[in-house]
């Protein structure tokens, strides 16, 4: 069974990135690997009136299912209009490894694509961009390119160090490759372990006021973006895990961001502390338990009790669409 973007009730972000351009906020992009991270991350944007993105990672798909992922994302547009809510909402691959499986997000679904052809040469990076957006815009899906590389290891992205975006460079890679977004990298990194305590963390907002200047009104996207909470860092060492001390980007920065060009902000590794840390707390203060409703609902409402507080102070997109109830 193969689905439609615009069956599922979903929408591309052509639009929502408009509008955040317009308005001076980013739309939240968090990424989900099952039913009760998708109600966390849908439940939060609902409650704040905030556009959202889906984000599934290839491996996040492999794990849940390329017949299932359509679905929750179809779901999650139910729970927001049940909630009285009317965001858009759309399901992005993130880190799309090749045409083929861009081509295959497409065809179960996603309303949007990711092409990160980023450590090739800057002319093969626009030949497979400009491939996949070719076939997406067939489609009416949007794509999502990189120009430079984030150090960090998140999932099935891995790199040892920066590759700052060249300025220089993106005029010509967004009029040649034809995407409708571009992810730079100007500091922030995948993973938890970003940056050590005592470290001094630093967006290249120098590089981003550039970019600006070469491409006006574009959509520029941020990966990388998680806060690492200490609290989350703290719950989770406390109830038994293990896990280094580490910072993430400030939010003041991110928000400074959002204000500017940047219309989409990636989230991960914060929904994925914030969902561990509410297991391992039922875990060690009710050893008995082994019903999941009991641990996978606290971890669920970590996770959306931190995206709203995100969404509000750090994305800026609260309010921007009609706001649901509980």
């Amino acid at each position: 069974m193969r689905y439609n973007y615009k069956d599922l009730g979903l929408v591309n972000t052509k639009e929502m990135f408009a509008k955040a351009n317009k308005e001076g906020y980013a739309v939240p992009a968090f990424n989900f690997n099952n039913m009760e991270q998708m109600l966390a991350i849908v439940e939060a944007a609902a409650l704040k009136g905030s556009p959202v993105i889906l984000q599934c990672s290839g491996g996040a798909r492999t794990y849940m299912g390329r017949t299932v992922v359509p679905m929750l994302a179809k779901a999650a547009v139910d729970v927001a209009r049940d909630m009285g809510s009317d965001i858009p909402i759309a399901l992005h691959l993130d880190h799309g490894s090749s045409f083929e499986q861009a081509k295959d997000c497409i065809e179960w679904g996603f309303s949007s694509v990711m092409i990160d052809a980023s450590h090739h040469s800057f002319e093969e990076n626009i030949a497979e961009s400009k491939k996949v957006a070719e076939y997406a815009h067939a489609h009416g899906v949007t794509v999502e390119a990189e120009l430079g590389v984030l150090a960090g290891i998140e999932d099935e992205v891995e790199a040892e160090e920066h590759i700052f975006t060249q300025p220089h460079e993106v005029e010509e890679f967004v009029k040649a490759s034809g995407v409708d977004s571009l992810a730079i990298s100007i500091g922030t990194s995948h993973g938890a372990h970003k940056f050590k305590p005592g470290d001094d963390p630093k967006l290249k907002l120098d590089i981003l006021a550039e970019i600006e200047t070469k491409i006006p009104g574009f959509p520029i996207v941020l990966h990388g973006s998680s806060s690492v909470p200490a609290k989350f860092i703290s719950m989770i060492k406390e109830f038994g895990g293990e896990i280094k001390d580490a910072i993430g980007i400030p939010d003041e920065q991110l928000r400074g961001a959002a204000k500017s060009a940047v219309a989409k902000i990636n989230v991960d590794t914060d929904g994925r502390l914030a969902f561990t840390a509410g297991i391992r707390e039922v875990f060690v203060k009710n050893p008995k338990e082994f019903d999941p409703r009991k641990y996978l609902t606290p971890a669920k409402n970590y996770m959306r009790d931190f995206y709203m507080e995100k969404i509000e102070n750090v994305f800026g997109s609260e309010g921007a669409y009609k706001k649901g109830t509980k």
